[in-house]
């Protein structure tokens, strides 16, 4: 737990929150800021601040309690659509740095979270093979 964290304090029942799902290692409740109504926020119960110190075991309870609630948010307000996202450090847009993922219902031409402001590029096959070859020598280092 971490005293400055938004976050541990709701897990801690220091900070008030709208719960809907609590377990040994992960929690899910509504986040403040509704773009949509059924916006929730499920983070692990330890504080983690973001994915790069994430265990294993952790990320597969996070994993299936983000699938669990976002099943349960579809069905609850009828939603055509969930993201799932989630953001790591500044540049990403983190805001609080106890890892997050966020379950948002969406609805068709809402307009919410255009990924790419602009048509995004396609690399060359030739440059697949070399960013796919980065990333794998940096994998099978360890």
């Amino acid at each position: 737990m971490s005293a400055d964290c938004v976050f541990c304090r709701i897990v801690a029942g220091d900070a008030e929150a709208s719960f809907v799902w609590r377990d040994a290692q992960t929690v899910a409740f509504m986040d403040l800021r509704q773009f949509s109504p059924g916006h929730t926020l499920v983070v692990p119960v330890k504080h983690v601040p973001d994915i790069f110190a994430l265990d294993d075991e952790t990320g597969a309870a996070l994993m299936s309690t983000v699938t669990r609630v976002a099943a349960a948010v579809r069905a609850a307000v009828g939603a055509e659509g969930i993201n799932i996202w989630q953001s790591n450090g500044e540049g990403a847009g983190q805001e609080v740095f106890h890892l997050h993922v966020h379950v948002l219902p969406r609805r068709t031409d809402d307009g919410l979270l255009r990924v790419y402001p602009s048509s995004p590029g396609h690399p060359s096959r030739a440059e697949l093979d070399k960013q796919a070859e980065a990333v794998r020598g940096v994998l099978e280092a360890g």
